[in-house]
């Protein structure tokens, strides 16, 4: 038995930290051996009530959304090809809670470790906005590394 997770998954967005975070998932991946996977979460969370006014924008707009983050998840597994990855399967998870959906993945998966990066808010932005990362690493059922740039 392996110390080692035998499968990663990696939480991005596209943004800078998450591109230091990506290179760390890959080389984690590839030095123990393990699976990679990726995933974007895409869109806004979504009410059960729609509006019928507002139905046909509302349907494009998240149309639109969901281009852009699949664009987003593409770019992202070319970079890791890019870094040396092999394999690495993607996922798109559309209209919830980044931060619940990417807890959900990683059990669905049965991930060992998730791997994400972290703007490094300050406490009261953390505060008043929220911070997927510190959500995730409270709520998931493995590890979690959250990578962050030097200062």
């Amino acid at each position: 038995m392996s110390i080692f997770p035998a499968k990663i998954l990696l939480a991005t967005d596209g943004s800078e930290e998450a591109e230091l975070a990506l290179r760390t998932a890959v080389d984690l991946a590839n030095s123990t051996n393990s699976e990679l996977h990726l995933v974007t979460v895409g869109g806004v969370y979504r009410s059960p009530y729609d509006i019928p006014e507002y139905g046909r924008q509302l349907e494009e707009a998240l149309r639109r959304l969901e281009r852009e983050a699949q664009e987003v998840l593409d770019e992202q597994v070319r970079k890791i090809e890019e870094a040396g990855g092999t394999g690495a399967e993607a996922h798109l998870r559309m209209g919830g809670q980044r931060d619940q959906e990417i807890v959900h993945l990683s059990e669905e998966i049965g991930a060992g470790l998730i791997v994400m990066g972290s703007r490094g808010l300050g406490g009261l932005r953390r505060a008043l906005m929220g911070s997927v990362s510190d959500s995730v690493v409270r709520h998931a059922h493995c590890p979690v590394l959250v990578v962050r740039k030097e200062k």
